[in-house]
């Protein structure tokens, strides 16, 4: 595939490690280490944004847009800084959700900066930040176009009512990529990928956070309650499976190639991944399945102690503009948090460009919107138990 706008990083939505590295740092006061929980008290340092007119964003790779002649130039986060007069140091570090946490952890537990004034990270991870008190409470004066603009979807997830310490930069969906043409048929509903012709040519995801939540709205669960039955009963149902045989294997985003080739089927997938296959094969198709399927984001934070607050809230607000919000949509082609910028889309004199504003994995579709659910995230006391029971499992 050229090198394209459609193109993102493969470890964006990475597999969980054994380990819960929130419940291992909860566990470590009662080892005469300091209790890894912040007060609020304690998450807030002077804010030097009035005179230090600058901050550091920590981001992944490939999730921003870029200048077409020019990869180094940054047009949306130029635009904040000229408009502004706020200098943006950007930095792609952010590899894998548990790699950053280990990163920064060290300093956040003990009450020291990261460095860093904006960190972008899995929702699912992002839950464990906001229950050890690692980061900062918005404030939403400076975020008008945040209150007046995010997705009505998106705005109150369990770990964070309100969205009081995160704030959607991208989303997409976790459902069922299929190859239309080798298949032969439409897959419709999660137990399709049980059905007899597929056997052995379907992938699951490895990762605990990313594979659970699609198979249990299988089984019509309500996936903003889900309790720890509905938990064990899908991995009852996919012990089963992996006996029948019916499982190729699990996998992270290298389900791309097996779908690519026809080595699978059909498998769990996520829409931006579909987005960029469908640019080469336009018979791969994307389902979000009768039953639902999981909506999911990675969201920006302030973490504590960041010295530069105000001038990173800022930033947040400037990308919920809807004509910032198109552009960037236009770039990274994951579901937008922002509806409004359909609009701006569709009123592009380009016809590429116009088309992405009709598409449901960016602007998803009333149909389709009713059948999307956030999941309700695994707690520190649950993590150990359903990873060591998954990852058995999935062979990790």
């Amino acid at each position: 595939m050229a090198p394209s706008p459609l193109n993102s990083p493969p470890s964006r939505r990475t597999l969980l490690r054994a380990l819960d590295a929130g419940a291992a740092l909860g566990g470590l006061a009662g080892c005469g280490v300091r209790p890894a929980y912040v007060a609020p008290a304690d998450r807030a340092a002077p804010d030097a944004s009035a005179t230090e007119r600058r901050l550091t964003w920590a981001n992944w790779p490939l999730y921003i847009d870029t200048d077409d002649a020019d990869t180094t130039r940054r047009p949306t986060l130029e635009a904040f800084e000229k408009r502004t007069g706020i200098s943006v140091e950007y930095i792609e570090e952010i590899n894998d959700n548990d790699e950053f946490f280990g990163k920064i952890s060290p300093a956040l537990m003990n009450r020291r900066r990261t460095g860093r004034d904006l960190i972008v990270i899995s929702d699912w991870m992002c839950a464990r930040f906001v229950r050890l008190g690692w980061v900062q409470r918005m404030d939403r004066s400076r975020q008008p176009n945040v209150t007046r603009y995010l997705d009505p979807l998106l705005r109150s997830p369990a770990f964070d009512p309100g969205r009081a310490y995160t704030v959607p930069w991208q989303s997409g969906i976790t459902g069922i990529a299929y190859n239309r043409r080798r298949l032969g048929r439409e897959i419709r509903r999660v137990s399709d990928l049980w059905a007899s012709d597929l056997k052995g040519r379907v992938t699951l995801l490895s990762g605990l956070d990313e594979a659970f939540a699609l198979l249990m709205q299988g089984n019509g669960v309500d996936i903003t309650r889900w309790t720890a039955d509905d938990f064990h009963t899908v991995c009852d149902q996919v012990e089963r499976q992996v006996r029948a045989g019916r499982i190729r294997r699990f996998t992270g985003n290298d389900y791309i190639k097996d779908l690519s080739s026809g080595d699978v089927l059909a498998c769990q997938a996520y829409s931006g991944d579909v987005i960029q296959l469908q640019a080469d094969d336009p018979d791969i198709r994307f389902v979000v399945p009768e039953e639902g399927a999981e909506l999911w984001s990675e969201s920006l934070m302030v973490p504590n102690l960041a010295r530069h607050k105000a001038n990173a809230e800022r930033l947040v607000d400037h990308y919920y503009d809807p004509e910032v919000a198109a552009r960037l949509a236009a770039w990274v082609n994951y579901v937008c948090p922002v509806p409004a910028a359909r609009d701006v889309l569709a009123g592009s004199r380009d016809k590429e460009t116009a088309a992405l504003a009709e598409d449901p994995l960016i602007f998803p579709d009333a149909a389709m919107r009713r059948r999307l659910a956030i999941a309700r995230d695994i707690t520190s006391a649950e993590r150990v138990e359903f990873a060591r029971r998954w990852n058995a499992i999935a062979g990790l």
